[in-house]
């Protein structure tokens, strides 16, 4: 089960694993907060939805189905966009919510999907959105309350986007002459900081080409955050096209000194 905070975050996030795991028959799941409705997409592919929330969803439907997720949930929290806009006082906004409720609903969906392994955002929320910071908090907190009954999720990974190609993408912006502490439609992105933070990695997914096919074409089914030559995740994209591996950090159970990298998240030995 990956934890995410928005449509896209499967995609973006270790998209490829997901993928990789599906394509080797485990049931993987998508557990999503919102329907993105603070984002933002163009006229014309508003047309055929009602909404913003309704073009996402089908964006996210058409990854899922490329990926080869076995089902999406939603949490049925809103988008709560970025630090000072209007959307963070929404009433539904998942910035507004309590860790304990996002923590109860968050365990309600792993009651019942009974996942063995459970993925989530690291403690930046990959790139620092409030919405996948409150998701890593309450993912957290939901695996060890599912911990204490019995058949509860086994392992707890945070999904570390590669620091290598985090720095690649702060040099190409420079190079751009782009400000890499300034990126996102309101300039609060700031690249540069995170590429500068090292998390521990205790896993390295090797994701086949097949698996990175299946990210690509899923990408694609994301056309609304794919606008424009030059945007954040425009550019993540193209660094993103040769990957051969993902990295994680593991929460649970908790890595030993020395331990040897992990191949696989379910813990089975090469």
């Amino acid at each position: 089960m990956f934890v995410g905070a928005h449509p896209d975050d499967e995609t973006f996030g270790p998209g490829a694993t997901l993928a990789a795991y599906a394509a080797a028959g485990a049931r993987v799941v998508y557990v999503c907060a919102t329907r993105g409705e603070a984002g933002s997409a163009r006229a014309r592919d508003l047309r055929r939805c009602s909404n913003l929330a309704d073009l996402r969803s089908r964006e996210l439907a058409c990854a899922a189905r490329r990926l080869g997720l076995a089902t999406v949930a939603y949490l049925g929290y809103r988008d709560s966009g970025m630090p000072g806009t209007p959307d963070q006082g929404h009433p539904r906004a998942l910035v507004r919510a309590t860790l304990e409720q996002v923590g109860k609903d968050v365990l309600a969906a792993v009651d019942e999907h009974r996942p063995q392994v459970i993925v989530t955002f690291d403690a930046l929320g990959a790139y620092g959105h409030a919405d996948h910071v409150a998701i890593h908090r309450a993912t957290s907190e939901a695996f060890r309350a599912a911990r204490e009954g019995p058949g509860g999720p086994q392992r707890l990974y945070y999904w570390i986007p590669r620091r290598d190609r985090l720095r690649q993408l702060v040099r190409v912006l420079r190079l751009l002459g782009r400000d890499p502490s300034r990126m996102g439609r309101h300039r609060d992105v700031d690249l540069a900081s995170m590429a500068a933070v090292d998390f521990p990695v205790h896993a390295r997914i090797a994701v086949p080409r097949s698996a990175v096919a299946r990210r690509h074409a899923a990408l694609a089914c994301h056309r609304s955050q794919l606008d424009g030559p030059l945007t954040l995740r425009r550019l993540v994209w193209l660094l993103s096209r040769r990957a051969t591996y993902e990295t994680f950090m593991r929460a649970h159970p908790e890595p030993l000194a020395g331990e040897p990298l992990e191949t696989d998240l379910f813990g089975r030995a090469p």
